[in-house]
């Protein structure tokens, strides 16, 4: 299955979230409607089944994740001792293109992603370009030199957030101290939801 490319707002409408940056103000507007026409008319009760795929999609659109690949970490959480939800989550949080945007080196999920694919992004000294690349405790994680005087990434870094208390920053280096806490990790996500889906 292909990457999504279309207006990224309708994915948040049809989530009821704001998936990604400046997301808020149109949802907002247009409220938790679903795109289309007819989106007040399919407005309606969802079945149990309904409840966990929109759950599981919700998921996969939060972390810009395509259906093979999310499948594949489901599998691999199932295999981990403890509660499927919870390793499944920490899969997630645990990736490069997420802790780069935890980091606040980028504005979203996405652009995170283009940082790593590009190759902007070193994990321990090392260019990394691969997105999903599972970044370790006590790993650091850096933006390249040549991005060090670029005018976009000195107003992201300037304007990023506080950051997790798992994370931290120094400029444009950042660390990994510890594995989140079920608490610090998504909050929109129901995980159990998502484990019910797989689990029919």
């Amino acid at each position: 299955m292909a990457r999504y490319t279309g207006p990224k707002r309708r994915l948040s409408r049809r989530e009821g979230i704001p998936l990604f940056t400046k997301d808020e103000k149109a949802l907002e507007r247009k409220g938790a409607i679903p795109p289309g026409s007819h989106g007040l008319r399919r407005k309606k009760k969802l079945s149990e089944y309904g409840l966990q795929l929109r759950e599981k999609q919700k998921a996969k659109r939060i972390f810009g994740i395509l259906e093979r690949q999310f499948s594949n970490y489901f599998k691999a959480a199932s295999k981990v001792r403890g509660e499927t939800g919870t390793a499944l989550l920490k899969a997630l949080e645990m990736r490069l293109d997420n802790i780069v945007y935890k980091l606040g080196f980028a504005q979203s999920r996405a652009g995170a992603r283009q940082l790593v694919s590009h190759g902007h992004i070193t994990v321990n000294g090392k260019k990394v370009t691969i997105p999903s690349y599972n970044v370790k405790n006590e790993q650091v994680v850096a933006l390249s030199a040549k991005l060090t005087d670029n005018i976009q990434v000195k107003k992201v870094l300037e304007s990023s957030t506080t950051l997790p208390e798992w994370l931290t920053r120094k400029a444009t280096v950042g660390k990994v101290l510890r594995t989140p806490g079920r608490e610090e990790m998504e909050q929109s996500v129901n995980e159990q939801l998502i484990v019910e889906f797989y689990s029919r």
